[in-house]
């Protein structure tokens, strides 16, 4: 984390960190959306981010996989510097998972067609394999009986699940997901909710943009509270829920912890 929540955690060895922010800055035009970013996120490690509307919470995920692009400081992914040449930015992408709070399938393509169109057309991926693989990861989303339907014919839930499985099927270094509850009904949450915490409990590494601060609780190794573009306060769940430093972080508390 940056200087003033160093205390937070012991520091990451080089070779155990995924993802490095440093010094980042964005702008919208004269909005400055991103003001001084500085995070360390080591392999395997889980990493919950949370903060009101317009924080920048899901600008500065979306910087990591290059969906976003920071004009000030260096962003590094797996050891590779985000920059503009294009065959980094690929690099970086394919051990970058995604997961969007609106899903993101297409629409005309099968459940099954959509887990393996990125493998078989983009990474040449033999088609019985990428669709074996497909399969597997249906089971791992307890949705396998969906695989033949096309999107519109699921509930949101069971579309965020597809979302996730297909994230998976490269086989990604670190996912990150942008509030992939926020678009369900409340009675389809805990079905993705309990996807991430499998995720989550066989090691993978995860930012996640969520104000479920249940599974946070559960899961996350570090929280991280942003506000007007800055990290506000970074600490362990433990310490952020039980003893936050910042007002800010305290008022957030209050207003989300009772609702």
């Amino acid at each position: 984390m940056d200087d003033k929540n160093s205390e937070s955690r012991p520091p990451e060895s080089a070779a155990n960190v995924i993802v490095e922010f440093r010094h980042v800055h964005k702008w919208f035009g004269d909005f400055h959306v991103l003001r001084d970013i500085n995070m360390v996120v080591g392999r395997g490690e889980k990493i919950v981010v949370c903060g009101p509307s317009g924080s920048g919470k899901s600008t500065m995920i979306r910087c990591i996989n290059r969906l976003e692009v920071h004009q000030e400081g260096t962003i590094i992914v797996d050891g590779t510097a985000l920059a503009d040449d294009t065959r980094k930015i690929e690099e970086v992408r394919r051990g970058v998972g995604m997961v969007f709070q609106d899903f993101n399938l297409f629409p005309h393509l099968t459940v099954v067609e959509n887990l393996t169109m990125a493998p078989v057309y983009v990474h040449g991926i033999p088609e019985d394999e990428a669709e074996r693989q497909a399969f597997e990861l249906l089971e791992r989303v307890k949705i396998p009986e969906q695989a033949w339907k096309y999107p519109g014919q699921l509930s949101g839930g069971q579309q965020q699940r597809v979302a996730i499985a297909r994230a998976l099927m490269l086989k990604p270094k670190v996912m990150l997901f942008d509030e992939p509850t926020s678009a369900l009904d409340p009675e389809m949450i805990t079905e993705v909710l309990d996807v991430m915490v499998e995720l989550a409990e066989a090691g993978m590494t995860m930012i996640v943009v969520t104000h479920e601060m249940g599974f946070a609780r559960k899961v996350a190794d570090l929280m991280v509270f942003m506000d007007d573009g800055e990290i506000i306060e970074a600490a362990p769940p433990d310490i952020f829920f039980e003893n936050p430093k910042s007002d800010r972080t305290k008022l957030f508390l209050s207003q989300i912890l009772t609702h």
